[in-house]
């Protein structure tokens, strides 16, 4: 069992979160004259409430766990920004990504003065195990992505599972595209590992991007920090309805994921006749990263025709590669029928 007083900012472990009357104790019948709120223009007049108990309960009934398992946050940037802060310390401290993946991991890390230490993804975008495994101790925080972002593969169950073994810190599991995925997601393995905590988002899948809600999950302690350490009052009711009016249109919602992985294929499929297309990269999530002659000439090109796609031939490893999002059945057309009209 994993100390989590050994890794936790030893600041936080006496600090006394900001607290509400209402933590308390209220009821439907109560009269609030505590937070000196405005008493017209119900229901949004009131601040919603920091636990989110019942949105939390919600959360946690969908995915099997225990509600003392669940964080829920503005977007996942939250939790990720929440983890460093919790566990990483200053000058002493370092975090672990992945490159090429999600930028967020070290710009949340540097932002709060720690150290990124990066380890390349082997050949076939895998962590590479033994060089994680020899970092010091100092290392808090290793960041996974699966499906990863920007190269859509799921990284094996096996290696993740090797690195809960052997990694001092907490593993990060970022599952945002898991939902468009041939793969199941490892929540099952937060029963066996405490040093996990895992990712999830309703901006990819449940088509909710707008009203910016992330998931984490992971064991109680770790969600006890991060509650400790956020903003009391960091989702709004607008979001939290939101959620809720999605999470009861299921139906509707796996429709419109198999929609999109029929386009992906349909996609990858069509992308791989283009004679400047070097590369189509397999993929697990909602975009496909595609290896071009020359990426600066497609994307100009692109957005010269008013699409966007995102260039990530910046990134190591993704020399000259463009990833594209799946679209709807008639943008993807449109991408298609204006690729077809580029001279290299």
């Amino acid at each position: 069992m994993m100390d989590f007083k050994k890794i936790i900012r030893k600041h936080l472990l006496t600090l006394e979160p900001y607290s509400t009357a209402r933590d308390e104790g209220s009821g439907v019948d109560a009269i609030f004259l505590d937070a000196n709120e405005s008493p017209f223009n119900k229901p949004f007049n009131r601040y919603p409430d920091p636990r989110q108990c019942e949105f939390r309960q919600h959360i946690a009934k969908m995915k099997g766990l225990a509600v003392e398992q669940v964080f829920a946050g503005n977007g996942s940037d939250e939790a990720i920004d929440l983890l460093i802060k919790a566990f990483c310390e200053p000058g002493e401290d370092a975090a672990v990504v992945l490159p090429p993946t999600y930028g967020m991991y070290a710009v949340a890390a540097r932002t709060h003065g720690i150290q990124v230490n990066e380890i390349l993804l082997n050949e076939n975008f895998q962590p590479d195990v033994d060089k994680i495994l020899t970092l010091s101790k100092n290392n808090k925080l290793l960041f996974l992505c699966s499906p990863n972002n920007p190269t859509g593969n799921i990284t094996q169950k096996e290696i993740v599972i090797e690195l809960l073994h052997g990694f001092k810190g907490i593993v990060v599991l970022d599952e945002a595209y898991i939902d468009f995925a041939t793969e199941k997601s490892l929540l099952d393995l937060l029963q066996t590992f405490p040093n996990l905590v895992i990712l999830q988002t309703f901006s990819k899948a449940w088509a909710l991007a707008g009203v910016r809600c992330g998931l984490a999950f992971a064991h109680p302690e770790v969600i006890a920090v991060m509650d400790r350490v956020k903003l009391p009052y960091n989702l709004n009711q607008l979001t939290i309805a939101a959620v809720l009016k999605r999470m009861q249109k299921r139906i509707i919602l796996q429709n419109q994921i198999q929609m999109i992985i029929h386009e992906r294929k349909k996609l990858f499929d069509a992308l791989k006749q283009f004679s400047f297309v070097e590369h189509v990269f397999p993929s697990e999530a909602n975009f496909i990263l595609v290896r071009v002659h020359n990426a600066d000439k497609v994307y100009q090109y692109l957005i010269e025709n008013g699409i966007i796609v995102r260039n990530r031939s910046k990134q190591q490893m993704l020399n000259n590669c463009l990833r594209i999002t799946v679209g709807s059945i008639n943008q993807n057309k449109k991408l298609l029928k204006t690729l077809k009209h580029y001279t290299q």
